[in-house]
């Protein structure tokens, strides 16, 4: 059974989905199971997706990229997700928040620090979540303090990818204190790891996409140079709010690839599993379950591709990334959750795949702004 077909694709993205799926299954899917029990960063995948200009390609071709819009990353991100949820977020976070500084930054910004990226001899991360607040960005307290010609970061920052791995991270940080103006009060800065003052480590094991490194940050009295402002003072959440509207698209996609895993995986364990003397698939409750699995993906997956149209040519592109990453994180918990009832006992086993795509398909309903959010936001731009 193959769920990701072409005919809902555009064109011109049918080609990188192709090498996508190509280097899933010669790279990521064999060796998905041993990564995710061991819980260690596929540090080999990631230098061959680099070598296959298979990540960071959404970066400009004038920066060295090869400038892939929204409907070839979605086509990607699917066959990515599929293969593996945990190696597939390593692969996209090694240039998460690029997007920002190659949109508003200088160019001397972008020489230093974007086309390193694109060329695969650096990483990147992006630093907004904290320890004590995840969705309210207008409500985020590291602060970066205007000292002379430098700003003085202080603060924490909490389940950021790539925060120990990276070479730099952009940085959503506090610079104002007007209570009329509550999104106009943070700014975005590159800032090297290597800075003093910042200190980094990995969050303790995670139940799911135990391939992806995660960490803690500490900013204390870590200094960075005005210039390494992006954009200029206030500006972050204006920005933010324009990144997050693309990366629900993108998180669509994580959720795609996971439904279509835990549909293609259970409808193979059915349809060879015996009881009561025939195959599982032959009991009509479970052909009911198998439509359903079916219906929620197809609803999700069109409605994701009609969004990421949507937000690619700005036509409510707040409400659409909504819509879309609302169903689509859903639709793949409510998928995987079907494919282990049909599995019985052997759905809990590590060993299984299905259990974990069970795993991973719960993580997406929260990150990018948790649903709760995403359907306030639904409602207060509904055209």
């Amino acid at each position: 059974m193959e769920l990701l077909e072409d005919s809902i694709v555009p064109e011109h993205a049918r080609d990188i989905k192709a090498e996508a799926r190509e280097f899933a299954r010669e790279h990521i899917e064999p060796n998905a199971q041993e990564h995710f029990q061991a819980g260690t960063y596929p540090e080999e995948i990631l230098e061959a997706g680099q070598k296959a200009n298979l990540v960071a390609q959404d970066i400009p071709e004038e920066w060295g990229g090869r400038g892939l819009d929204l409907p070839q990353l979605l086509a990607l991100t699917e066959e990515f997700y599929r293969a593996d949820a945990g190696i597939a977020l390593t692969l996209q976070l090694a240039s998460f928040g690029c997007e920002i500084t190659y949109k508003y930054g200088t160019d001397e910004q972008c020489e230093e620090y974007i086309r390193p990226v694109a060329e695969g001899t650096q990483r990147s991360g992006l630093a907004v979540s904290e320890p004590e607040t995840g969705s309210d960005l207008a409500g985020m307290q590291t602060t970066a303090e205007k000292d002379g010609d430098e700003y003085v970061l202080n603060g924490e920052k909490y389940w950021i990818g790539n925060g120990v791995e990276a070479d730099w991270v952009t940085v959503y940080a506090r610079t104002g204190e007007d209570e009329d103006n509550r999104y106009g009060n943070h700014s975005m800065f590159i800032v090297p790891t290597d800075t003093d003052g910042y200190e980094a480590e990995h969050i303790p094991e995670k139940m799911a996409m135990r391939a992806s490194k995660q960490a803690h940050i500490e900013f204390d009295d870590c200094r960075i140079p005005e210039s390494n402002l992006i954009g200029h003072e206030g500006a972050g959440f204006m920005m933010l709010a324009e990144f997050f509207n693309h990366g629900r698209i993108i998180v669509s996609g994580h959720s795609l690839g996971l439904a279509a895993a835990a549909i293609e995986e259970t409808w193979a364990f059915v349809h060879d599993r015996e009881e009561f003397g025939r195959t599982i698939n032959e009991f009509q409750a479970v052909q009911h379950g198998l439509s359903d699995m079916l219906i929620e993906f197809e609803r999700a997956r069109a409605l994701t591709w009609r969004a990421c149209e949507k937000v690619e040519t700005g036509e409510h592109a707040g409400y659409w990334a909504a819509l879309s990453k609302t169903n689509a994180t859903e639709a793949a918990t409510a998928v995987s959750e079907q494919g282990m009832q049909f599995h019985g006992g052997r759905s809990v086993l590590d060993e299984r795949r299905i259990a974990r795509v069970f795993r991973d398909a719960r993580i997406p309903v929260i990150y990018e702004g948790a649903n709760e959010i995403q359907r306030n936001l639904i409602y207060g731009q509904a055209p």
